[in-house]
């Protein structure tokens, strides 16, 4: 739903660039009716002449003082538009007939001016005030068709110009309305480092701005395009993807071109696509889609109503304008992500580094208290690597970091977390994974890594070294994470003690503590 702006929504400045020209030639026809009541024969008209002077006086006070100040202005808007439809009737009694057309001229410049400076429903009221003092003066002169139409010319031409001058005066507001939208929320987004606060920060203004039943933002994976943001007749959706292919959006994206779609009644020329309904199970029948590109992002926002030609092409430009400062929001939170995520990892492996894993692992400790759930974490050495590197070089060295690496992400979940603790020392933690489920992952690191083919420069086969693993689980162990750690390396140099190539404790001991 779109927040209308005021009518008066217009700076004073801005309001005078309006009226001064209307006043002026208002204050014109009241000196020609002030200088024809002088020069009146056989006598001049005082009625005439004061009328000519209260009409410059009044126009003269309320341009400079009142239309200027917002706070005269919004004060003395009625009395201003009562007493301008007052006068306006008035001057129908002692305006000579020969000057009869100037009243219709006034009529329109001063009924725009209450428009322009008061609005609409004022400007109406000064209108009928008019009409229906002029009426009994009239009234008698209207003896057929042809002069009723005189008679109701000027009003009818004074409402024609002013609802078209309200118009255009509406659109112009709007216009400096969504240029100001466009400007705010460009400096917000630039400011949000977070991809979430960016799509709010959109969310808004789209809500602010358009009067748009659905729209939604789009950025592609892979063949799919997933809907970040979805809203559809008041309610959000989350999870949902569409197919790149035989899409509207995916047409968008692939021609990276503006597509505008203001009745989906007529047949949509565009090859290879079929209409596909998203959100709540209705048809749209007006259709606007904009593509978001950069080194980061691709991807889409689009627009729709269940009403057909519900946009026009200001919509299509403000969308087109939001989309280009989405576009460069969503890359820069893409950007800061990805910064903050290299700071938390090894350069190597590619791991978590050891102080972000040690954050990492305090989070799951705190998460297993809440849950009372528990969390097992593996302390995991390489045997003999100091001797590995001195006999076949540290560039060996470092794929056998690296495939170790790919061999426990194998085998963990995607909210567990692995580390390098340092140097050939790794820590793996488990969220509700018990002391046996931990077992169970360290032989399987261990099995994959007895497989495992490594070459040297010279694309020889080089043996792989063997790994020694210590278990521990919090809270039922050690109910605090650097006792927890303390006895998982513990644990692990059990193993090596034991002959290397082991895992500590053997099964026997999670038997024991089950059997408990």
């Amino acid at each position: 739903m779109k927040n209308k702006r005021p009518v008066n929504a217009f700076a004073p400045h801005e309001v005078s660039r309006f009226l001064d020209p209307l006043s002026l030639a208002s204050m014109l026809i009241m000196a020609v009716i002030l200088l024809d009541g002088a020069l009146a024969k056989p006598a001049p008209n005082p009625y005439t002449i004061l009328y000519g002077i209260a009409g410059i006086i009044h126009l003269s006070v309320y341009g400079r003082l009142v239309a200027r100040s917002a706070f005269f202005r919004e004060r003395y808007s009625w009395s201003h538009s009562i007493i301008s439809g007052i006068g306006l009737g008035l001057l129908a009694y002692i305006l000579p007939s020969h000057l009869s057309e100037l009243l219709h001229i006034l009529i329109v410049l001063n009924v725009i001016g209450v428009a322009a400076v008061s609005g609409r429903f004022h400007a109406y009221i000064t209108l009928s005030i008019s009409f229906f003092l002029i009426l009994p003066h009239g009234y008698q002169e209207i003896t057929n068709i042809e002069h009723t139409l005189e008679y109701f010319e000027p009003f009818i031409v004074t409402l024609v110009a002013m609802e078209t001058f309200i118009r255009i005066k509406h659109t112009t507001q709007q216009h400096i309305h969504r240029l100001e939208t466009i400007n705010h929320v460009s400096r917000q987004l630039m400011q949000s480092l977070d991809t979430d606060q960016a799509l709010a920060l959109l969310n808004a203004t789209i809500l602010d701005t358009l009067e748009a039943e659905s729209y939604f933002v789009g950025i592609l994976k892979g063949d799919k395009i997933r809907l970040d943001l979805l809203y559809d007749e008041g309610e959000y959706y989350n999870g949902v993807e569409l197919p790149l292919e035989g899409t509207l959006s995916g047409w968008v994206i692939k021609n990276q071109k503006e597509l505008f779609l203001p009745d989906l009644r007529e047949n949509v020329q565009l090859e290879g696509v079929d209409m596909r309904i998203i959100g709540k199970d209705k048809t749209s029948l007006s259709w606007i889609g904009v593509p978001l590109k950069a080194s980061n992002i691709t991807g889409i926002m689009v627009m729709s109503s269940y009403q057909p030609n519900a946009f026009d092409l200001a919509d299509l430009e403000l969308l087109s304008n939001l989309a280009q400062h989405v576009t460069l929001a969503l890359d820069n939170t893409i950007r800061h992500a990805q910064v903050e995520e290299q700071a938390r990892l090894d350069s190597l492996t590619g791991v978590y580094n050891h102080g972000y894993f040690l954050k990492k692992l305090a989070e799951q400790a705190e998460s297993a208290v809440t849950s009372n759930t528990p969390l097992s974490l593996i302390m995991l050495d390489i045997d003999y690597f100091k001797q590995y590197n001195d006999t076949f070089g540290h560039l060996v060295g470092d794929r056998i970091l690296n495939s170790l690496c790919t061999a426990i992400r194998h085998h963990v979940k995607q909210g567990d977390a692995v580390g390098r603790w340092g140097g050939e020392e790794f820590v793996i933690s488990l969220p509700n994974a018990t002391g046996e489920q931990a077992l169970q992952v360290a032989k399987r690191i261990s099995e994959t890594m007895a497989i495992l083919r490594v070459e040297d420069r010279e694309q020889r086969t080089v043996p792989v070294p063997t790994i020694s693993q210590g278990i521990a689980v919090f809270p039922n162990e050690a109910d605090e994470i650097y006792r927890l750690i303390d006895l998982a390396d513990r644990r692990l140099y059990v193993a090596k003690e034991r002959g290397r190539n082991q895992i500590e404790p053997e099964p026997s001991h999670w038997l024991k503590i089950h059997t408990k």
